[in-house]
């Protein structure tokens, strides 16, 4: 398996591609009818020299949304996965079956073993990937945290920012030894995409925080990117304590201020993507399963 400092650029799609192009393969809300949905989040992505994927859902079932949608995943060059849980890595071994020469991104530590606890009867559940996605060929570690693919794509971690962070995160946990331990998030990375003066960042579910990946993202790139596509890990099977919505106005207030505009879906939850946008307008829009961008 190949380390991302001796990666060589991503190999060029089959044929040229005039603009970019993202489409919800895969995201927890119905959208374009006849799609397949699930709690899980994959995008495709066309550049001028790539075809490529931003994480791959819980299962295969992105395979039979990308048929659906006419997309060819045999062509896709590049897969980027942004962090450790099953949710967003669960349809790798279905795609690698299908296309086994496109390259996987994923941190080094994304292997890790990673558990959510659900409570005193229902305790620990298991939430990272399949163990024998890290026996695949095309498996590519990022061991820095900053790697440049090439002109068009780059990866990115080390968020080390702590303001409001996601308060869902906390039971969240991965295991060392024979106990469990906060889920630090070191193996979160977002892709950015770079296309004709315009850069896209595309994060899976801001563990480290929205506020926090924008902050890292300008003291690597030096400015503010056009636009965001993420979910905000905002989303409760409960109602919001009022701490969490003042956390969550906050945020949307900060982002308000950018002059980004932000795409988002899967664990945002409809609650707190409803209160973004009567801060953010149109600034923030929503991204179904099987809609493009």
């Amino acid at each position: 398996m190949d380390t991302a400092e001796s990666t060589p650029a991503a190999v060029m799609a089959a044929d040229p591609i005039r603009a970019m192009r993202v489409v919800n393969l895969m995201e927890n809300t119905v959208g374009l009818e006849g799609c397949l949905i699930g709690h899980g989040l994959s995008f495709y992505i066309e550049t001028a020299g790539h075809r490529l994927l931003m994480d791959t859902g819980p299962s295969g079932d992105i395979l039979t949304n990308a048929r659906r949608l006419g997309i060819p995943l045999s062509l896709v060059d590049t897969v980027v996965l942004s962090h450790g849980h099953y949710d967003h890595a669960g349809g790798i071994l279905p795609f690698a079956c299908l296309n086994p020469s496109a390259r996987i991104y994923m941190h080094r530590e994304a292997a890790g073993e990673y558990y959510a606890y659900d409570g005193r009867e229902k305790g620990y559940r298991y939430i990272g990937i399949d163990p024998a996605v890290t026996e695949l060929e095309q498996i590519v570690y990022v061991d820095q945290e900053l790697v440049q693919i090439d002109t068009e794509l780059s990866v990115f971690c080390g968020i080390r920012g702590r303001r409001n962070l996601p308060e869902t995160n906390k039971r969240l946990m991965q295991k060392n030894g024979g106990g469990y331990i906060s889920d630090s998030f070191v193996h979160e990375q977002c892709l950015v995409v770079r296309e004709e003066g315009k850069a896209v960042l595309f994060s899976g579910c801001a563990h480290n925080g929205i506020l926090n990946i924008l902050d890292r993202y300008r003291e690597l790139y030096g400015t503010e990117p056009d636009a965001v596509v993420s979910g905000f890990h905002l989303m409760k099977k409960t109602e919001h304590t009022e701490e969490e919505m003042q956390n969550i106005r906050e945020t949307a207030c900060e982002l308000q201020r950018l002059r980004t505009v932000f795409y988002t879906c899967h664990c945002t939850g409809v609650p707190a993507y409803e209160m973004m946008k009567e801060i953010m307008g149109d600034q923030l829009h929503y991204v179904h399963c099987g809609e493009e961008i």
